[in-house]
């Protein structure tokens, strides 16, 4: 894996440091799925910021930077992208179109249940 010489917490998915950083990121915990070269299956990351044009995340495995993926991120949907920046367990992931990083956070909404008949005593 490359490494970076700076915390990898003041750089944003596309490289730019937190000062250059132009879109507000959101801070949160949640997962997406990452189709990643040479693995047969979509793979868990840990999404730890969501900006419109990239993410933060934690992943285990070994990303190449420049390789194209699609991440899969509740709300949003697929979306093609390329790894950023790669040090100690996270990767800057820059997507190829903005995302609203909002509808990651809207619930996820099951059809309602249909209603209980209530059988006499």
């Amino acid at each position: 894996m490359d490494q970076l010489p700076h915390d990898p917490d003041q750089f944003t998915a596309d490289g730019e440091t937190a000062a250059q950083r132009a879109a507000a990121r959101d801070s949160l915990l949640l997962t997406a799925q990452l189709t990643v070269p040479g693995l047969a299956r979509p793979v868990t990351a840990r999404v730890r910021n969501l900006s419109p044009g990239g993410m933060m995340a934690e992943y285990a495995g070994d990303l190449v930077l420049g390789d194209g993926i699609t991440v899969e991120l509740r709300g949003i949907g697929a979306i093609a992208a390329k790894v950023a920046w790669v040090a100690e367990g996270r990767a800057g992931i820059a997507f190829d179109r903005e995302v609203d990083p909002k509808r990651a956070r809207k619930p996820v909404v099951a059809p309602p249940a249909a209603p209980r008949k209530q059988r006499p005593l």
